[in-house]
């Protein structure tokens, strides 16, 4: 056996892989810019970003060099009873590019933890007004929100969850997210009838990511919005996949010029480098919590605020704002747009979509199986990472990826389809 393996064939009897799937496993070597390169020597044209996360391309020199600058001093401190620069910097650098409003921040260790915080801010601060009725959430189809057990509440138990342990988690009202006037219609008749219990609707706004990247109006956003602000709701905008330009503006609800009550972010925030999130809120509900052990937040993680993590989401951030990241996304999302059209004269295509540094292509019920059939050995092929969803495949790409780089990812992507026929 190759000794460059054996860390392989020694650890894969006991690992568990996400959502026990047993996928074929590449042994990743390193990885670089838009590239992954594996240890049998092949390489990959990563065209998913690693889940959406290391936007900036690997090992991206500048967040690198500041991730070393803080290993050397300090590694990790628990946030309680100590301050650090790199934690209370990156506060301040989040508030600063947030939409207006949104002056505390909460740190996480990942974007699932930080949708459980936002989840009990929004219960708790109700019954800290002395609303304790006001319990419960409202959220989509097709939406996701994380893998514990209140995410998994808000979810669509149909994108990734199934009802294994719905007697497990908190009930929760799922309803139709709206995209018409009559679909708004029926959305506030039902809050007219929900609203007295509950305190809070969570959404993705703009895209709907892991539930088929779906897409909807800006209008809809700021409709959903504004009827929240008529019934008493608080307004949870779970940014994790869609924040930091991904969509075509630093965050999806700037799109609708809307500032939530509570904003959550991940993945993207240190540009993939390593975990870390944050949940973004107002003074206001800030204000309604107090030392009193009944109205206290009482939640801390370990590693919240990683010094290491802060490092890698302020160079993050840096970059956003001493490079022409945004002009980048433009540029993609109008590639993906002109290049894409290609896959509409397909039948058994039936939708493709763009928004900002996001190309989906839709394809007809049944047909993504013979994609899926020895799908690795053919992204192998092609030289091209991706991982299709439900009947979807999609690109969101590092924003460092050229344009020649893109249109060798869509050319492979046409040549897969090809496989169809």
């Amino acid at each position: 056996m190759n000794s460059k393996l054996q860390w392989f064939a020694e650890g894969e009897p006991n690992i568990w892989l996400p959502y026990t799937k047993n996928f074929m496993q590449l042994p990743v070597k390193s990885a670089n810019g838009c590239y992954i390169f594996l240890e049998n020597g092949h390489l990959l044209l990563d065209g998913i970003s690693s889940w959406w996360s290391v936007c900036h391309g690997y090992s991206h020199p500048y967040i690198v060099h500041k991730i070393q600058e803080q290993v050397e001093t300090l590694s990790h401190i628990m946030l309680s009873g100590f301050a650090h620069e790199q934690g209370y910097r990156l506060a301040s650098q989040l508030v600063k590019i947030a939409p207006v409003g949104l002056e505390k921040v909460f740190f996480s260790d990942s974007g699932s933890t930080a949708i459980e915080v936002a989840i009990k801010m929004a219960v708790q601060y109700f019954c800290n007004i002395g609303k304790c009725n006001k319990y419960k959430l409202i959220s989509f189809y097709n939406g996701y929100h994380g893998d514990t057990m209140g995410c998994m509440s808000v979810s669509d138990p149909k994108v990734l969850h199934g009802s294994v342990l719905n007697k497990y988690y908190p009930n929760q009202y799922i309803l139709k997210l709206p995209h018409t006037e009559e679909d708004m219609y029926d959305f506030t008749a039902q809050l007219e009838l929900l609203h007295n219990d509950v305190a809070a609707v969570i959404i993705e706004p703009i895209l709907q990511a892991a539930g088929g990247m779906k897409i909807y109006s800006p209008v809809i956003l700021q409709q959903i919005y504004n009827i929240t602000r008529e019934y008493d709701i608080l307004f949870i905008a779970d940014e994790v996949a869609t924040g930091f330009g991904r969509t075509g503006m630093m965050f999806a609800c700037n799109h609708a010029n809307i500032t939530p009550d509570i904003m959550v972010v991940g993945k993207a925030l240190t540009g993939g480098f390593c975990t870390l999130a944050a949940t973004l809120t107002t003074q206001n509900i800030y204000d309604t919590f107090t030392l009193n052990t009944d109205t206290a937040f009482r939640h801390g993680p370990t590693f919240m605020a990683n010094p290491l993590a802060c490092a890698a989401a302020n160079a993050s951030i840096d970059l956003f704002i001493n490079q022409k990241i945004m002009e980048n996304i433009k540029n993609i999302e109008l590639q993906l747009t002109k290049e894409l059209k290609i896959f509409e004269k397909l039948h058994f295509v039936s939708s493709v979509r763009v928004i900002g540094a996001v190309g989906v292509i839709e394809l007809n019920s049944g047909y993504i199986n013979i994609i899926n059939q020895d799908l690795t050995q053919k992204l192998l092929q092609l030289k091209i990472w991706i991982k299709p969803i439900g009947d979807v495949i999609y690109i969101m790409p590092p924003f460092i990826i050229t344009s020649k780089e893109l249109t060798t990812l869509i050319e492979s992507i046409n040549e897969l389809l090809k496989t169809i026929d």
